[in-house]
């Protein structure tokens, strides 16, 4: 099963970019159980190799449409390399309460597949962030350059990527699993007609609640007795969760070290949702630029690290969260552009120390001052989910507003963004380019205009 690759590490889990998921020589999965069972195993201390499909298996195309964007089907995310059985030397698995050391050594695009995308979903099915302003399936391309990324759809900018894997995480036991599924149930049945993202109805549901529709449990066969009980048991990988999983964390790149709770023998490591860059927040929910790429990884195990180290926020033990060391190579920006928002929403109203309206305020201030260069509000929308731009909760204690600020480098554009005491640059160095890939939206869910924004 296992390989060599030029650069030492060992193939764990390979991955043939060319196939579909159920395809590839090892089984995928797209659920966390603690009966799931391990593919691959590796010892502490070794660098091992682990391959990833982009979150969608290959179901969003490289091709300059936005149909597969607007059709994606949301139950089958997210395709993930594992499970992992991680022993020490002397072969003895991880334990639960222990603590996963786990160091990103390496980690880049799969050879031949140097491109990704980034995404809006139609509001009818998925939406993000700004799905009340943004309802349209809009897609755009992006190609890789060393490190570098550029697209046809957003001409005008170039920046380095901080890589990542979007997920990481350990398998849950089934007591942590019987937590997730019971409060999501209680936040699912009990919330539909009082929660609402930024005051605005939900077009989604409140929580991924556990279905076999799509559902994909590695070497377990589907059809089976043990299929059909896991596959109405197990989580979805949508939310980030004591596990770490889906938490989107751009800053864990190379040289990154992760301290993640292990719950069942072996902490069952799996990872995916490879991400070229991302913006704090990811706010286009398809938002980062996904690709297909790979980690190089080496383990070390914490006996009873979880009581050391981790402070459980819950009524159980179970109830941590877990730390990371940011790696040393990151890129340098030293001139920012900052947009400030405060918990007003657009029609005025005042909301206490909310920090999403606040969050939500700011990226369409910085949607609203970066299309005044040329670019169409979509494009914006996307750039700021992808680039290496800074979200911050600035202010969280003064009372009525929370503060939060978005800074965006501005060396990322080949034009100067700052405001200029003459007026807003004009001539060829403004970008006008309103073809990118983009559907209609047929749906009838009201949408938020802001009556002082530019058009």
């Amino acid at each position: 099963m296992a390989s060599s690759t030029s650069s030492g590490s060992r193939l764990v889990f390979p991955i043939d970019p060319k196939k579909k998921p159920g395809e590839q020589k090892l089984p995928l999965h797209n659920r966390w159980h603690p009966d799931i069972p391990p593919v691959a195993e590796v010892k502490t201390g070794e660098v091992f190799r682990v391959e990833m499909m982009d979150f969608s298996g290959g179901g969003i195309t490289k091709y300059y449409t936005a149909e597969d964007i607007k059709h994606a089907d949301s139950s089958l995310v997210h395709y993930l390399s594992g499970p992992i059985r991680v022993t020490d030397a002397d072969g003895i698995p991880a334990k639960p309460g222990d603590l996963l050391a786990v160091e990103i050594c390496n980690l880049g695009p799969l050879p031949g597949e140097e491109w990704g995308f980034t995404a809006i979903f139609d509001r009818e099915n998925g939406g993000g962030f700004l799905t009340d302003h943004f309802p349209r399936a809009t897609k755009a391309i992006w190609y890789f350059e060393g490190i570098y990324a550029y697209s046809p759809h957003i001409p005008g900018v170039r920046f380095p990527g901080l890589t990542h894997p979007g997920i990481i995480g350990t398998a849950p036991s089934m007591e942590l699993l019987n937590i997730w599924n019971e409060r999501e149930r209680t936040l699912e049945e009990t919330g539909l007609k009082s929660l609402k993202l930024c005051e605005v109805l939900h077009s989604r549901p409140l929580a991924n609640l556990p279905s076999a529709k799509s559902c994909v449990l590695g070497k377990i066969e589907k059809g089976t007795p043990e299929w059909e009980k896991i596959a109405r048991e197990a989580a979805r990988t949508i939310p980030g969760r004591e596990n770490g999983g889906n938490c989107d964390i751009k800053n864990l790149s190379r040289g990154s070290k992760i301290y993640l709770p292990v719950f069942v023998e072996g902490a069952n490591l799996s990872t995916g949702d490879m991400h070229f860059s991302q913006g704090d927040g990811e706010v286009a929910f398809c938002g980062a630029i996904e690709m297909s790429g790979f980690l190089e990884l080496k383990c070390e195990i914490m006996r009873d690290g979880m009581k050391e180290y981790l402070t459980p926020m819950g009524p159980t033990p179970l109830h941590v969260n877990p730390i990371f060391e940011i790696g040393p190579v990151e890129p340098r920006f030293s001139e920012w552009l900052v947009f400030e928002g405060i918990s007003v929403d657009e029609s005025g109203r005042q909301h206490f120390l909310d920090a999403s309206i606040a969050y939500k305020r700011a990226v369409l201030n910085a949607i609203d001052y970066i299309s005044k260069f040329g670019y169409t509000k979509e494009q914006v929308y996307l750039l700021l989910s992808c680039c290496p731009c800074e979200g911050r909760i600035s202010g969280i204690v003064d009372a009525p507003n929370a503060v939060a600020t978005l800074a965006v480098p501005t060396a990322i554009f080949d034009q100067d963004i700052r405001p200029k005491s003459n007026k807003v640059p004009t001539g060829p160095r403004v970008v006008r380019n309103p073809t990118i890939p983009q559907c209609t939206y047929d749906g009838n869910l009201p949408i938020t205009k802001n009556p002082s924004a530019a058009t």
